[in-house]
């Protein structure tokens, strides 16, 4: 056991970050577990997300996810799921945007530079 006070709380965030680590790798593997078991876009997106989650989180590489959900999507081809576009609100185009009659803008005065400091007067020495 620790002695030092930063060691001891080192090891205490060590064990939370552990747990909290443990629980998304399970997220995952049961995500997994359940498109495999029952292949649809809605359990393959579930799966997808939980994969970005770690990315999100630090707990898995960016290249090792994309491996993974490449190989989850190619078994869905396999498997003959439809894979769903991505359904996104489709936002309002902007309308021909109105500008509004401005006046030209006056010349901007140059910025003013800090005034130098005095030299701080030096104390003779009695």
């Amino acid at each position: 056991m620790p002695i030092i006070k930063s060691a001891i709380k080192r090891a205490k965030q060590a064990v939370k970050r552990r747990e909290k680590n443990i629980g998304i790798k399970k997220d995952i593997k049961s995500a997994v577990k359940a498109f495999h078991a029952n292949p649809t876009a809605t359990t393959l997106a579930a799966a997808h997300s939980e994969l970005d989650t770690a990315v999100k989180k630090g707990l898995l590489k960016k290249n090792t996810v994309a491996r993974r959900k490449s190989a989850l999507s190619k078994a869905a081809k396999e498997a003959g799921v439809k894979l769903e576009a991505a359904k996104k609100p489709a936002a309002k185009a902007p309308a021909a945007k109105k500008t509004p009659a401005t006046k030209p803008a006056a010349k901007k005065s140059p910025a003013k530079k800090p005034a130098a400091k005095k030299p701080a007067a030096k104390k003779a020495d009695k």
